[in-house]
């Protein structure tokens, strides 16, 4: 199964980009304004640890925008939330390691087979992912990392501590499974359907999956989260619980694409953030109760 994106790009449909625009609002702020603390508060003692998190930021800004993976503001977006990520988890045990899995999985995919995709009407615009993209994709991997902005209806003890780790990875592996399910879905073939009917659509209806997506998308998941067990020490119920919400963050997204996206309800963005706050949110619940 895989996700596949509509071939009329309803995310940029001028009615829906206030949709965009929220996506953005709603996490860039607070991130920015929390890695300015932090990197504030961390700097009388560790000074070196700021100046090599803003190195490794602004690496990937020029990185991401050399490679046209994103616009100049989707990769100043990628930069703030690479800030946050790494002030968040210093040192060597990093969210930067399962962050750089999920870039290299998405720019890997986003490339694969591109003529093709070109050719449906379905490809990447060339000039990389904007900055409502971006923080439709980690944005919710941004906020659940600060301490007490990432509740999600929990205490805030509790998302500061082991449970937001998961919720972190969790938001990522999503953000990976989704763009591997479209992108190798798109290429690799099979028949999609739409997965609240289960009816046969075209290729590029949103909403719709294929069993060879679907499993890139697992895949994804998987290696994301293997590389944040290894990074950030996670016990094997946490590196269990991590892909099962991000695989159910795959199917809400799909769910959304065939429900409210297709009737022109919500933009691409909002979907996207949607459901990476959704597999956070899933990650946080069952660690409360496992």
């Amino acid at each position: 199964m895989s996700q596949v994106r509509e071939q009329s790009r309803r995310a940029g449909a001028p009615a829906l980009r206030w949709q965009s625009q929220a996506v953005l609002l709603a996490f860039l702020p607070v991130t920015a304004i929390w890695v300015t603390l932090a990197a504030g508060e961390a700097w009388p003692v560790h000074s070196h640890l700021v100046w090599l998190d803003a190195a490794i930021s602004v690496g990937f800004v020029a990185l991401a925008w050399c490679l046209r993976a994103a616009t100049i503001g989707g990769a100043l977006t990628g930069g703030i939330i690479t800030a946050a990520l790494l002030l968040r988890t210093p040192g060597w045990h990093t969210a930067l390691w399962p962050l750089l899995a999920l870039v290299t999985l998405t720019f890997a995919a986003t490339r694969f087979g591109r003529r093709r995709k070109e050719a449906q009407g379905i490809a990447e615009d060339r000039r990389g992912r904007r900055a409502s993209q971006v923080a439709a994709n980690l944005g919710a991997a941004a906020v659940v990392a600060i301490p007490l902005a990432g509740a999600f209806g929990f205490g805030s003890s509790v998302p500061e501590g082991r449970t937001a780790l998961v919720m972190m990875l969790a938001a990522m592996a999503e953000a990976a499974a989704d763009t591997l399910s479209s992108e190798l879905g798109q290429v690799l073939g099979g028949e999609p359907r739409l997965l609240t009917t289960l009816q046969r659509v075209p290729p590029g209806t949103d909403g719709a999956i294929t069993w060879t997506g679907t499993l890139a998308g697992c895949a994804g998941a998987a290696i994301v989260v293997a590389a944040g067990e290894a990074a950030l020490l996670l016990t094997r119920t946490e590196a269990l619980l991590a892909p099962g919400a991000a695989i159910g963050g795959l199917f809400f997204d799909s769910l959304l694409g065939a429900a409210l996206e297709r009737r022109g309800w919500l933009n691409n963005d909002a979907v996207n953030a949607l459901s990476t706050v959704f597999a956070a949110a899933l990650a946080g619940f069952a660690c409360h109760w496992a």
